[in-house]
Order: C-alpha cells, then structure tokens, then sequence
C-alpha cells in the first residue's frame, strides 16, 4: 500500500473565533450531505513546501467534518524525482524537454504507484505533476478524481505541457490558484479557481511575542539589536535567493548593519534543493552577516515563525510563484512584506498600501530601505496585509471550497456555494 501520513487531530470548533460564524455555518452545512464519504490525498512528499503544510491541516480538519479522509505518498526514488523536478521546472516555464527515458521513467513509477492503489474512495485528490497519471493505469474507477495544481502555469514549455495533457483529460476537475494558470489543453476537464490557505494556529503561524521570536533567533547567531531582512523558501532557482542576496548587498551600502537570513527546507521531491542551497551559499561567499538556515540546522516551524516575527522587511522575491504561502504567512504575522510581482503575490499584495511588489534587486534594495527607514508607516502597510489574509486566505475558507467542490462531482442539491469556473469540459 502507498504509505500513509499520520496528521494527528484538529477541530473545526478551534477556529470559530477567527472564521466568520457566515463561514461556520457555510462549512457545516456542506459537509453534512458528505458525511461518512472516503476522500484520499495523494502527494509526493510529506515534508517541505506549501503542500504538505496544507495537508497538516486540511485532512484532519475534512476528518472532524465527517469525511473519512487520509493522506498518502507516492513511492519514487531519485530518478523518478529528477524527472518530475524537470516537469516541475518546464512548467514553469524553463525550456526543457523530457527524452524518451524521462518518460518512460515518469510513466514507470505512476504505473507502480497504480499498482499499490486501493481503489475504494469516493473521491481522489492528485496533488501536482508527479502522481498526476495514475488514473491512467487504473481503468475504470469509482472515485472521483481532482487534480489540483499548485505550481505556476502560466507560461510553461509547451512539449512537456503536451506531455502531461493525456493524464490530466482523465480528472473530472481540476483546481488551480488563478485562472492565469489554467492550461490551453485540450479535453481539460472543469478547472475551478481558487488559492491555497494558511493554517494560523499551527506553530508556524501562532502568536509569537517579540520577546520570544528574539530569543529563538539569537540562538542562530543573529544580532537582534541590528535590521534583519528574511527571505523563507526552498533553495530553488524560481525563489531567486541569489536575487536576494543582490539587494542586501545594495541596502548593505546605505544600512551598513543590515543582516540576512535566507531560511529554507530541504524537501524529499526536490533534487535540485542541495544544487541550488551549495550555489546559494558560494554566492553569499562567506558574508557574516549572511545566513543561510534549513531543516537540517534545526529550523522548523516555531523557528520560521521566529524569523518571521523578528524581522524588519520579509522578501519573496521570486521570479516565478505558483502562489507564495511564506507571503501569506508574513502578512498574517502584520510583517512589512516585499515580494515579486508574480504569480500569486499580487493578489496577496496591494503594492503601496499593504506591502510591495517588486521585479528586480535594485527594487527590492529600495522597497527595503524605505521599510528601514520608516518604519511606522511599514508597519501600517503590514497589518493592512493581515487583515487581507484573515478574510480570504485562512483554512477554514479553503476547507469551505473544497466541500463544496465535492458536493458539485456526487450531485448534491446544497443550495448555491460559488465556486469560480475558467473552463468547461
């Protein structure tokens, strides 16, 4: 059997004084034509990344409504991953093709994974490309299959596009975080849209004072009396953490005692991550005031949370951004946020009023000098971030949309939920 993730428990209930009772009362009502259903989550990994996080919360939270729901991963060994970080960065937008042996390597491990799938649910969420062509050695089944797509599409290298568009025909819907991202294929099947969430009362997002998030930092070798710029994400090309590292150097000029901590994680899907983190800290070249943290340095939640917490100015400057969750968190931290003008992160950030958005170092330098420079008013532009992230980007929200997706596939006569459409099959 495809191994199972423990996510331990979580109630709805905790979450009442956050959610609007408009919200609560929407949620019970769609769960309850779904009590009992089996849902399955299928990803590649359960650790590192916005997926996984997610997971964390959305199934046990789809367990308290009364779904039966589990969450499982995929088996893959390195070759597997080298292939799917290549369909990963295609996707993207990267000019890089698969050869025959890629394919054959990708369509290998889905049909080994088919093979070690029960097929006794109702309904099947596909996260991302790498199990995505599952449904193709399973032939008739009775579930209904999702496949949601968390990565950014709205560029990607054609050949691998119509690569994967065989295995994607197969879903009864498909969900992406905007409708920049859905993809001109043909036999596509509904996409719905809408973006991922945050959980705010996991370690990661919970109330952190100043005090503590300082001490938690200084245990790193950060001077805690001194500016801290933070940029938190994999070591990932699309991240641009060698752009990072260039507008530190140009705020360095004016604010001689600005620090930088690049946090990371180091995930079991992301073969390029150890590539990448060796050239991100050639890059630094020994700066000492340059900090370069991951899981493997004992970075976990409560820690990015510190970071977080702590910083003066939190970047995402990425380049390419299926939608940014490290964004989302900052802003629900009421943190000054700078982030690239991609993907997701426009529709998180009002450039000027709750963070700002830029597109090159120099630009993220100025962003963060004004933050250094007036701090007051980038305070204020950080809880304006906040409030937006409390009414459209917290759990509770996402969990809403997906009960309402399930009751659209069985049928259901609910009454009207929106859900937003791009296409229709």
């Amino acid at each position: 059997m495809l191994q199972l993730v423990n996510v331990g428990h979580k109630s709805l209930a905790d979450y009442a004084t956050i959610a609007s009772r408009g919200l609560m009362e929407d949620i019970r009502r769609l769960a309850s034509p779904l009590e009992g259903s089996r849902v399955l989550h299928l990803s590649a990994t359960a650790f590192g990344g916005g997926v996984a996080e997610i997971n964390y919360t959305l199934v046990p939270l789809m367990q308290d409504v009364g779904l039966d729901t589990e969450w499982r991963i995929i088996h893959g060994q390195d070759e597997f991953f080298d292939v799917t970080k290549r369909i990963h960065n295609a996707l993207q937008g990267r000019p890089e093709g698969l050869t025959p042996e890629h394919e054959d390597t990708y369509h290998r491990y889905n049909r080994m994974n088919a093979d070690e799938f029960e097929d006794d649910f109702d309904f099947v969420v596909v996260h991302d490309p790498q199990p995505a062509a599952l449904p193709e050695y399973l032939g008739a089944s009775r579930a209904r299959w999702i496949w949601r797509c968390h990565i950014d599409l709205s560029e990607p290298f054609r050949p691998v596009l119509d690569f994967l568009a065989p295995a994607l025909s197969r879903y009864e819907a498909a969900i992406f975080h905007m409708p920049a991202y859905v993809p001109d294929i043909a036999n596509l099947p509904p996409a719905y849209i809408w973006p991922p969430a945050i959980d705010p009362l996991t370690p990661k997002n919970m109330a952190l004072s100043p005090e503590d998030a300082a001490y938690i930092v200084d245990q790193f070798g950060i001077d805690v009396d001194r500016p801290l710029l933070t940029q938190v994400s994999r070591f990932d090309p699309w991240k641009d953490p060698l752009g990072v590292i260039d507008a530190y150097r140009e705020v360095k000029r004016t604010h001689s005692d600005v620090q930088l901590a690049l946090v990371g994680s180091m995930a079991h899907d992301d073969p390029e991550g150890w590539e990448f983190y060796n050239q991100t800290v050639t890059y630094a070249a020994g700066d000492p005031d340059i900090f370069i943290l991951s899981n493997l340095n004992n970075v976990g939640s409560v820690e990015v949370n510190a970071f977080q917490v702590h910083s003066n100015a939190v970047l995402q400057k990425s380049i390419r951004e299926g939608f940014g969750l490290t964004v989302t968190e900052a802003l629900w931290k009421g943190r000054p946020t700078v982030g690239g003008h991609v993907g997701g992160i426009p529709a998180q950030i009002v450039n000027g009023e709750s963070g700002w958005l830029v597109d090159s170092p120099t630009e993220c330098a100025e962003a963060c000098r004004e933050i250094l420079d007036e701090p007051q008013a980038a305070r204020q532009r950080g809880l304006r971030g906040k409030e937006t992230v409390r009414r459209h980007y917290l759990t509770p929200r996402l969990l809403r949309d997906w009960l309402a997706l399930f009751n659209r596939l069985a049928g259901n006569d609910v009454g009207e939920t929106q859900l937003v459409v791009a296409t229709a099959a």
